[in-house]
């Protein structure tokens, strides 16, 4: 007379458990953190955090003097890209000041004395 052996094994294998699949379940959740984190890490490396902030406004000139030369404006949540064209702009006007560019990149606008405005 040979007798079986049952083992409780219902409790630790249920059908959910033995799916192939549950180990890849998360992992388009696990890709979108990973690129919302390469996003804000990539802004953080080109030190702009004005482009995640929706109430900052922001111009960046691409290829300063080149003929692919591109102005990025971004004002609250809209940005436009203006590019360069062959078009001269001209008229009639006053100067207004001097602007000197500083050796580490920052432009500093000196307005003329007889320029000023009183109130």
């Amino acid at each position: 007379m040979s007798r079986k052996r049952y083992h409780r094994t219902g409790i630790l294998y249920e059908e959910e458990d033995q799916n192939p699949l549950t180990g890849v379940a998360n992992l388009f959740d696990v890709a979108m953190v990973f690129s919302v984190a390469l996003l804000i890490a990539l802004v953080m490396s080109f030190q702009l955090p004005e482009l995640l902030s929706p109430t900052e406004d922001i111009t960046i000139v691409k290829n300063p003097g080149q003929e692919n030369m591109k102005i990025i404006v971004k004002e609250g949540q809209d940005i436009e890209v203006l590019n360069m064209t062959e078009q001269i702009g001209g008229g009639t006007g006053e100067a207004l000041g001097t602007a000197y560019k500083l050796a580490d990149g920052r432009v500093i606008y000196v307005p003329d004395s007889g320029n000023e405005t009183a109130t």
